[in-house]
């Protein structure tokens, strides 16, 4: 869920193999303007620090959380750990939506995030009936820890997602000897 491909090289009208989308003739993921913003963009700073505390927040709560399933032990603090995951969450995903507004003139769903944007709709929506079910009492400690970790499970998709677009904007980047770095 973030927007980190800092080494994205086409030509304009050139095609990269594997990229993305169909962006007029090109499959390029920016155009070369787009690709300029990005590149001078605090948000894409911003985002390249928010997605490896997100995955660290991730990883420690994961953890707390098959804890309690497996033991019933150490539910506030998975618990906590879901809501602190979650806000991190929300500020990506806005701060994401700020930097694709900036690159791509687009809050959401520009089309060389579309699906990526879709699955974070998914990601978003578990984790805030996590919430639901956590402040309004609704349900078990399990049902809420399953909700929980099928968020999670959306989230490495997610993730797995932007991994993939990164390295096809890294892969255009080779293809044009008069690409220019980015």
């Amino acid at each position: 869920m973030t927007r980190t491909d800092h080494a994205s090289t086409v030509e304009p009208g050139t095609t990269a193999k594997g990229a993305g989308h169909d962006r007029g003739n090109t499959s390029a993921l920016y155009t070369a303007q787009e690709r300029q913003r990005r590149d001078e963009s605090v948000w894409t700073i911003v985002q390249g620090v928010l997605a490896p505390v997100q995955f660290l927040v991730f990883l420690i709560s994961l953890g707390l959380v098959i804890r309690t399933l497996t033991t019933g032990e150490g539910a506030f603090a998975a618990d906590v750990s879901i809501v602190i995951k979650t806000l991190v969450l929300y500020t990506i995903m806005i701060t994401g939506s700020i930097w694709e507004k900036v690159v791509f003139g687009k809050w959401l769903f520009a089309p060389a995030f579309f699906w990526e944007d879709v699955f974070s709709m998914l990601v978003l929506a578990l984790h805030t009936l996590y919430l639901v079910l956590l402040l309004g009492g609704i349900g078990t400690l399990e049902q809420r820890m399953l909700v929980a970790l099928a968020g999670y499970a959306a989230y490495i998709i997610n993730a797995g997602q932007f991994l993939w677009k990164l390295r096809m904007a890294r892969l255009q980047g080779t293809t044009s000897p008069r690409a220019v770095t980015a």
